[in-house]
């Protein structure tokens, strides 16, 4: 999995005109399931991102996570996260996940989340055209790719 982790001020998810989700201050994280994924990568990124310390102290140093700050999170799943651009100039996504895989691996992905956190976590829609807005804090973007762990 692949886990584009943006620090917010505020973010929202509109499909079809209407707000499906919308925070202030958070994450807002675009999902890519690849379809290596599975159980084990889901337990994974929901340990790295319910204690990811990215949010500033009283010093102005990266120290607190998002339960210090009481922070929310969008969770977005996005395939494209895993294209593949080698060759031509069409990108190919033949290594994202089915949606027949995907969908449950993104849902245990929330769940555990929310698990972790003691807070609901907001969504996109799964296979859904939607329009993404955020305010970058920082900007600070971080990305955690559970198979290739650094």
């Amino acid at each position: 999995m692949l886990a584009v982790i943006q620090r917010v001020s505020e973010a929202k998810v509109e499909i079809e005109g209407k707000i499906n989700a919308q925070i202030q201050q958070g994450f807002l994280i675009l999902l890519g399931i690849h379809q290596a994924d599975n159980e084990a990568d889901c337990q994974y990124l929901a340990n790295k991102i319910s204690a990811l310390r990215i949010f500033s102290d009283s010093e102005g140093k990266m120290n607190l996570d998002i339960t210090a700050v009481d922070g929310r999170i969008i969770l977005v799943s996005q395939f494209t996260l895993h294209a593949q651009t080698k060759k031509g100039n069409r990108p190919s996504f033949i290594e994202a996940a089915r949606p027949e895989q995907a969908i449950p691996l993104y849902h245990q992905l929330i769940e555990l989340l929310e698990s972790k956190l003691g807070f609901p976590i907001q969504t996109g829609q799964f296979g859904a055209d939607m329009q993404v807005s955020l305010v970058n804090d920082g900007p600070v973007t971080i990305i955690i790719d559970s198979q290739h762990p650094n």
